[in-house]
């Protein structure tokens, strides 16, 4: 159980010029996916790291698996796609902040079958990471679900909804957002997830609502604020440093990934994360952050590698 598996989607994410002029649009396409994003950190920083998903053939396919494979992920999991690339036009803001325009209708990402992914089961990881778009969309997402389910006794369940209002109705994020909560160990969501989720609910109500449905660790980003963490009632508040973002493409996948990393580091992944204290979860935020910081000040999902991250020291 020396590694994480990640299952999920791999985006092409097209990039609009910000200054159009008339006539052909021009587009800059670089791989992405929330998933894809997380294995690709997490790799990058160190972790032995497998991919479960499905990867077309084609000029969009070489592009999302050499993204992977060149951070070191291991794709012996991955399935090869009859269908088309999931296709994403990305237009960033003077914020640095992204408006998607997703493109997945009958794309690979989400055509599972039963004996696929069974035969693609990541036996012996520490850790599973899923969520995103690959959780949602049917029929992949709840045969995910369930292998989730079938993973927690020996594996640390890790689920980022990664809200998507535009491809995916609210209410039926609602109608999913019970099965995840009793499936998960670790829960991360952006604080405009939460919003768009639970609009009248407090963090503190949610908390512990949530752990007393089994999750053991609730963490929600807040983008230049940092992140505000819940282990089983006893709450953490991390800051993140001031800086100009080329964009926040991928911060939040790579939040995931250091603390991810820190967490397997230290042995706390496995089951239930009975091992984890406060003062390491303390630790991981600010790695987490400074891994989601960086990213930030890179254009695209490009998240940092271990020798990046010299100024935060690892337990």
């Amino acid at each position: 159980m020396n590694h994480i598996a990640v299952i999920g989607e791999t985006v092409a994410d097209a990039f609009v010029s910000p200054d159009p002029i008339p006539g052909p649009l021009d587009l800059h396409v670089r791989p992405g996916g929330g998933p894809a994003n997380t294995a690709v950190a997490l790799s990058r920083l160190g972790v032995p790291t497998r991919f479960v998903g499905r990867i077309p053939h084609g000029p969009l396919g070489a592009l999302l698996r050499t993204y992977l494979s060149e951070s070191g992920v291991d794709l012996r999991h991955v399935a090869d796609a009859p269908e088309s690339a999931t296709l994403a036009l990305a237009a960033v803001g003077d914020d640095g902040q992204a408006i998607y325009s997703f493109y997945t209708e009958g794309t690979a990402d989400w055509q599972w079958t039963t004996d696929e992914l069974a035969a693609r089961t990541p036996l012996g990881a520490s850790c599973v990471h899923a969520g995103s778009l690959a959780l949602a969309l049917e029929p992949g997402g709840p045969l995910i679900e369930n292998l989730l389910r079938a993973h927690r006794p020996t594996s640390t369940i890790s689920i980022d909804p990664n809200v998507r209002p535009g491809i995916i109705p609210l209410d039926k994020y609602r109608r999913l957002l019970p099965g995840w909560i009793a499936t998960a160990d670790l829960f991360r969501l952006s604080e405009d997830d939460l919003t768009l989720l639970c609009p009248d609910r407090t963090i503190d109500d949610l908390c512990e609502e949530w752990h007393t449905a089994g999750i053991q660790l609730i963490i929600i980003t807040r983008g230049e604020r940092g992140a505000h963490a819940s282990l089983n009632g006893h709450r953490i508040t991390t800051r993140s440093r001031s800086i100009t973002p080329v964009d926040t493409i991928g911060a939040g996948d790579a939040f995931t990934a250091g603390l991810l990393h820190t967490l397997h580091y230290h042995g706390a992944l496995g089951r239930r994360l009975h091992t984890l204290d406060p003062d390491l979860l303390e630790h991981a935020l600010a790695f987490a952050t400074e891994v989601a910081t960086l990213t930030c000040l890179r254009q695209g999902a490009d998240p940092p590698r271990l020798t990046d991250m010299s100024t935060i020291r690892t337990w």
